[in-house]
């Protein structure tokens, strides 16, 4: 029998307190969070704890919901060559999370899952109700008051990180991914006399309490603000990919990656169309290029523009690319490179 569960992450100022969750219904999901951290860091945690805490499931099929493309992402594509690599980008920087996805991957080992993208804040119950309950801990967090971390899997309560996790990569090689104990000591909320966001500053989110938002206070993000951040994220870590000769080798990935109705414009004034581009790119993927990122914006709901240098052994080059959201993802539309002289 397949079990379907959603897993969502929230953190208020992003980074700031943060909650995680994962949510199957009212009798089995599991939440925490810490004092301070990222969507992402919330997102990848809500994962690695739903893994843990259906270890005992073994082979039985596990379906996870998830509105972060970012998640997916790592977990589905870019873990094996990242770790190839000793857990470095195509562009040589170090992988953020990567004590988070390190003990995922150990978690992956004879496990029957899969991932499903769904559309944030769109009305999924089972995301919306993950959503919530992250939210709830991160505000928690926010205020001061102890979070609450519901059942679990079959009542086991889960197993929840004691600390907050690192964004940062290690230079060599990744963690340990050996899991805390369950009986582990959880992270207390932040000490309610804490000046968290300035002396004497309420970190009060509005309508969260009697106190009104003060001049110091971690500003409320805008609805969809998150979600556009975790976009921009998860399309810019796709722009890299496609740098990745091992990406620009491989017939599938580009066809996976490129619109059908892709179009670019090549550094040399070349119009390319996506067959014949694809064609050449396997034919000859090239040298890495270094990846220097200058802008990432969101030009509406389901359409991002990245703007960035490539340098390589001839000279840089500065580029633009328009990606498209299509059927639940990011394929990119259009692309445009000059050469620098």
């Amino acid at each position: 029998m397949t079990i379907t569960a959603a897993a969502d992450g929230s953190a208020l100022g992003n980074p700031g307190p943060a909650g995680w969750a994962w949510y199957i219904d009212e009798e089995t999901w599991h939440a925490g969070g810490w004092p301070h951290g990222t969507n992402n860091q919330g997102e990848l945690m809500a994962v690695l704890d739903l893994f843990r805490s259906t270890a005992a499931l073994g082979q039985e099929p596990l379906r996870i919901l998830c509105d972060s493309q970012y998640v997916i992402n790592c977990v589905t594509k870019w873990m094996p060559g990242w770790k190839r690599r000793g857990w470095k980008k195509a562009d040589g920087k170090p992988v953020l999370n990567v004590d988070l996805l390190s003990q995922i991957d150990a978690e992956l080992t004879g496990r029957n899952y899969t991932f499903e993208w769904v559309k944030g804040h769109a009305g999924h119950p089972l995301n919306e109700a993950a959503d919530t309950k992250a939210r709830a801990v991160a505000l928690a967090y926010q205020s001061g008051r102890a979070p609450v971390e519901g059942p679990g899997f079959g009542g086991s309560g889960g197993t929840t990180s004691a600390t907050a996790p690192s964004s940062s990569a290690p230079s060599a090689t990744a963690p340990s991914a050996t899991a805390p104990s369950a009986t582990a000591a959880r992270q207390r909320p932040a000490d309610r006399s804490a000046p968290l966001g300035g002396a004497g500053a309420s970190q009060r989110g509005p309508g969260e309490g009697p106190e009104q938002a003060g001049l110091f206070d971690e500003p409320v993000p805008e609805p969809g603000q998150a979600e556009r951040a975790r976009d921009v994220e998860a399309v810019v870590e796709l722009e890299q990919e496609l740098l990745d000769p091992d990406v620009r080798g491989d017939y599938g990935q580009l066809a996976f990656l490129l619109h059908p109705e892709y179009r670019e414009i090549g550094a040399s004034g070349r119009l390319w169309g996506r067959e014949e581009l694809i064609e050449e790119l396997v034919a000859d993927p090239g040298a890495q290029a270094r990846f220097e990122l200058v802008d990432a914006v969101p030009l509406g709901s389901d359409v991002l523009q990245v703007v960035y240098r490539t340098v390589n052994g001839t000279g840089s080059a500065l580029r633009s690319s328009l990606w498209q959201r299509t059927d639940g993802r990011w394929r990119l539309r259009f692309h445009q490179g000059t050469s620098e002289g």
